[in-house]
């Protein structure tokens, strides 16, 4: 005989519907986070995105709740630390400050371990910057008109020091070769710092490097400012002309972001642009930033990852020519 269902079974019953669906529904969305976050970048203490880094970690701790720990994973132009982001576990505890050159490495070099454009959860840009062409102090060189005179006239290449093979600082030495034609010697470090003391040392004639960490140097007169990479002089140096000024089209500038693993879940990466985009329109970050020579640049996911695709092609095409 066929029996109705009692009050108490559909009750049981339903209560074990919903508790599925919560069930499922914590599976999708997971409290995030739960425990410590990493923030990955790939170059020396005390560098721009090392810098920039500890900015951006303290304001995330604040708003997330827990530590946001940075780890510099330096040496082959950040792609040591891209690599290691790349294939970390898509959970949200693992996250990257990529630099500029994560997209010139694409363009630059063959078999890299990982897909610059599709093996990344690209977050939001954060800073966009050019960068400074310097020498020290009593170097003859004056000026970039002075330096393409002596480079043409040098009996060996004119030493620049960089952050490293493949990056910003590398190419914009390289483009700057090129358009000028003059012969230079590129000589990388595992990060900035390193250079900047070689060239403090007079061990080389000049670096590209990025203004957080020679603004100061400039400033304290240790270094002479010779140029600013970018398309408009330089607001924390207005003094300064840019490269361009002598070497007519001329340009080149950079950026750092934040990225994670491939396949971020949605909600993980919505939560943290928004966090992104909270912290940079903080007016006392703001000018933190702004005093270390760098201009908030907040993005959307999408519009991060087409930053990342043009400065590709652009990059690819250049390395061409």
């Amino acid at each position: 005989m066929k029996r109705n269902p009692s009050r108490r079974h559909v009750v049981v019953g339903a209560a074990a519907v919903l508790a599925a669906r919560a069930t499922h529904a914590n599976a999708q969305s997971p409290k995030w986070p739960e425990r410590p976050i990493t923030l990955v970048h790939g170059f020396g203490v005390g560098g721009n995105a090392d810098v920039i880094a500890r900015l951006v970690a303290e304001q995330l701790s604040a708003r997330l709740g827990q530590p946001v720990v940075v780890e510099a994973k330096s040496g082959a132009g950040g792609r040591i630390a891209a690599a290691h982001v790349a294939k970390a576990a898509p959970d949200g505890y693992t996250l990257a400050i990529l630099p500029g050159g994560h997209a010139i490495a694409a363009a630059m070099f063959d078999g890299l371990p990982y897909d610059t454009s599709e093996d990344f959860s690209f977050i939001s840009l954060l800073t966009d910057f050019p960068f400074l062409l310097v020498t020290y102090a009593d170097h003859p060189v004056k000026s970039v008109t002075d330096l393409v005179t002596a480079a043409k006239a040098a009996a060996q290449p004119m030493i620049y020091g960089t952050a490293g093979n493949g990056t910003g600082q590398h190419l914009s030495g390289a483009l700057f070769a090129r358009m000028a034609d003059v012969k230079l010697q590129h000589l990388p470090f595992r990060g900035g710092a390193l250079g900047s003391q070689e060239l403090l040392g007079k061990h080389i004639d000049m670096m590209f490097e990025t203004p957080t960490l020679l603004l100061e140097l400039v400033k304290s007169g240790q270094v002479r400012a010779l140029g600013v990479t970018g398309k408009e002089r330089f607001f924390a140096l207005p003094d300064v002309p840019t490269i361009a000024e002598t070497v007519p089209g001329y340009e080149t500038s950079s950026w750092l972001g934040l990225a994670g693993p491939p396949k971020l879940p949605a909600d993980i990466a919505t939560r943290l642009h928004t966090e992104v985009t909270s912290l940079l329109a903080d007016p006392k970050l703001l000018d933190r930033f702004k005093a270390l020579g760098n201009v908030p640049s907040p993005t959307s996911q999408a519009g991060f990852k087409a930053r990342v695709n043009a400065d590709i092609a652009k990059w690819t095409r250049v390395i061409t020519e």
